[in-house]
């Protein structure tokens, strides 16, 4: 397997949460009040999985491989923009789950905010991620060798090893911090 095939799958995920925040999205305009539960589960999600996990491994193994790379200027301009994407994704979460804590803190749910960091996530998502599949991945495959692609895959399969242990550790590390400052 190319160690972009794990990606792809892992996009496939992504896209159901994505559709679920469309759905969402499409339900507060029809006047419905958010649910801050699901936005918060939904940030989780895309905070965790699609940034820490998935867009870890593009940036931090396949990206910056690639990086070492003498990339054609159409390859190397795509990755850039797919890098600028990640960073408006990371933008438009913490936006959201601000507007999940407005909602939480007010009298009365005022949707007007999920609703458009809702629409953002489900306009930007798509497209960012059939660019990946179909424009970027497989071609950039073409500037490794085999064994660097297996080596790469097996990177990221160790990073998925890893990131479970990582994150909690953060979670507990976290907890710590605020029992400290309490005392």
């Amino acid at each position: 397997m190319m160690p972009v095939g794990p990606l792809m799958i892992e996009h496939r995920l992504i896209e159901r949460a994505i559709a679920v925040a469309a759905r969402e999205a499409d339900r507060l305009a029809e006047g419905g009040d958010p649910d801050p539960a699901l936005l918060d589960r939904l940030c989780d999600f895309m905070r965790t999985y699609a940034d820490r996990c998935h867009h870890g491994k593009e940036e931090g193994i396949l990206f910056r491989d690639l990086d070492a790379r003498e990339l054609s200027p159409a390859h190397r301009r795509t990755m850039d923009e797919l890098r600028a994407q990640h960073v408006q994704a990371r933008v438009v979460v913490g936006r959201l789950q601000d507007a999940a804590a407005a909602v939480r803190g007010a009298a009365a749910p005022t949707p007007d905010q999920a609703l458009r960091h809702l629409r953002s996530l489900a306009e930007l998502y798509p497209p960012h991620i059939a660019k990946e599949d179909r424009a970027f991945f497989i071609p950039a495959m073409a500037y490794l060798t085999k064994p660097e692609q297996e080596a790469m895959l097996e990177q990221c399969y160790e990073f998925d090893r890893q990131f479970v242990h990582h994150t909690y550790g953060d979670v507990v590390e976290a907890l710590e911090a605020e029992e400290r400052a309490r005392h």
